[in-house]
């Protein structure tokens, strides 16, 4: 361990914290399992993950984007119990996807559809987080789906919380906004005493400064209502700590929807494991490559132990990681900083904790998601021509109108279309020319003549009139698709009846 490192990777390791707080219980009061899962989670992801990692900066936890499944799983096994049973499972198989080296699917990835993936997170967080300012909660911190339990979505929360407007809660966003600002500030950074306390740290700390005035002065205009703040359940010994635990339950261990729950809990997480940590990679300054077969091996290692101690299953979380790379983290260290801060605050200090108004917390995400959706990121996609700007834009559009998986799917199809029309487009070199009044063609076969390109092949020789010269040149030519040689040989045999004079060179049908 580098001794340089230590104090950059607490300072990350206490915002990672922060950011991890609220979206742990979040996720859990969104999935409607014990708050306790969701923190746990976070611990678990923290420290087992991280430990056996293939990367060096993104951080595990529980998922906003298995939200969804954990709620339907829970509905359909009966209980959380047996849900959790089903985790342990689903982290097995997730060892096994490492062992068979299955991480390498986050490489076929294209940079447009990541970096959309990063946008789209980005808006959805500023989003999702513009009611927490004003006071309004009635959507929790980790829900990130855009229909709610409700009856709104994302956009119609964003009217619907003028109704519920707090005072208090904005003077602490705007304060923690301000707070922020200085703390990014060159000043800021080169001070040596204020360098050494992170913006977040400080915007929280003054969140909770404010809070207390606020209910010392007995003005229910000001005051920030109690829903309005960290809600932690309060352990008062560690006899109590062990009898929140859950314990799995492996009744149903025999039937088909316990094992169709297992596949889609391991399939789901491993694939947004491998997005995180790919989109990872793209926001570390060092450029470092994570090993993906090492990442799902300790995905899985992490389900095992959610699935035992009760807690929700983990995946490596984009927020979390971008928000430990912007805080300067340089090693693994500041991630289990973060999971040990998690695991001795709420069991010493949660009444501090439970001080924290959800605005400060806000204000810190929706940095964050401005850091991964900025303007100038748009723009540089834009200049980079309709292959690149509509797979991140349709990436985005689908993330925030469903949910992460659906978004990436999307944006992959657009890339996909754009591959094979470019490949269709640019297949073959053709060229013509006229010898002594008769019309001389020249085919060059590319290494790769797939299926695609039978198209512009049948399209190419129709136009070839009768008496004409055909060379058709397969001197770099690799392989040859079956379609497109039977479309070659029947053109060969209506030739001769047309006086089509045709020669191969390199090249046998």
């Amino acid at each position: 361990m580098n001794s340089k490192n230590i104090i950059p990777d607490i300072k990350a390791g206490i915002v990672v914290f922060l950011v991890a707080l609220p979206l742990c219980l979040g996720i859990a009061l969104a999935c409607k399992a014990p708050l306790f899962s969701g923190l746990l989670a976070g611990i678990i992801g923290g420290i087992v993950v991280t430990t056996f990692s293939g990367s060096a900066l993104s951080v595990s936890g529980p998922a906003a984007g298995l939200t969804a499944i954990v709620l339907s799983s829970t509905a359909t096994l009966g209980s959380f119990e047996v849900f959790v049973a089903a985790v342990i499972f689903a982290g097995i198989i997730q060892v096994a996807f490492g062992i068979l080296k299955a991480g390498n699917i986050g490489s076929y990835i294209p940079n447009a559809v990541i970096k959309g993936m990063l946008a789209g997170i980005g808006i959805i967080l500023i989003i999702k987080q513009i009611p927490h300012l004003v006071g309004y909660d009635k959507d929790p911190e980790g829900d990130f789906d855009f229909l709610q339990s409700d009856g709104h979505n994302t956009f119609s929360d964003l009217l619907y919380m003028l109704n519920y407007i707090s005072p208090g809660a904005i003077i602490v966003a705007a304060v923690s906004f301000f707070v922020l600002f200085i703390a990014d500030m060159e000043f800021y950074k080169r001070d040596k005493v204020l360098s050494f306390i992170p913006g977040p740290v400080l915007a929280v700390g003054f969140g909770i400064l404010l809070n207390i005035s606020f209910s010392k002065w007995d003005n229910q205009f000001i005051n920030i209502d109690p829903e309005h703040l960290v809600n932690l359940p309060i352990i008062k010994n560690f006899g109590e700590f062990t009898s929140i635990l859950v314990t799995p339950d492996y009744s149903q261990i025999l039937t088909i929807k316990f094992w169709v729950v297992v596949f889609t809990i391991a399939i789901v997480a491993s694939l947004e494991s491998l997005l995180s940590v790919e989109a990872t990679d793209k926001l570390d300054p060092k450029k470092r490559n994570s090993n993906s077969n090492k990442e799902l091996l300790a995905q899985g290692l992490g389900n095992i132990f959610c699935g035992l101690a009760g807690a929700l299953p983990v995946t490596s979380v984009i927020v979390r990681s971008s928000a430990n790379i912007h805080a300067g983290s340089k090693s693994k260290l500041s991630t289990i900083i973060h999971a040990l801060l998690l695991l001795v605050c709420i069991l010493a200090l949660p009444n501090v904790l439970m001080l924290i108004p959800n605005a400060s917390l806000a204000a810190i995400l929706i940095v964050i998601g401005y850091k991964l959706a900025k303007p100038s990121l748009f723009k540089h996609y834009f200049y980079k021509g309709n292959d690149q700007i509509i797979p991140f834009v349709v990436t985005i559009l689908v993330m925030i109108l469903t949910d992460l998986l659906k978004g990436v799917t999307a944006g992959l199809i657009i890339s996909v279309i754009f591959i094979i029309r470019s490949n269709i487009k640019s297949s073959f070199d053709t060229a013509t020319e006229i010898i002594d009044t008769k019309p001389h063609h020249l085919i060059k076969l590319p290494q790769h003549v797939t299926f695609f390109n039978k198209g512009f092949l049948v399209r190419y020789l129709k136009d070839i009139k009768p008496e004409s010269n055909l060379i058709i040149d397969g001197s770099i030519n690799r392989t040859f698709d079956n379609d497109v040689k039977e479309v070659l040989t029947e053109f060969i045999k209506a030739g001769k009846e047309k006086q089509i004079e045709i020669k191969l060179i390199n090249f046998n049908l």
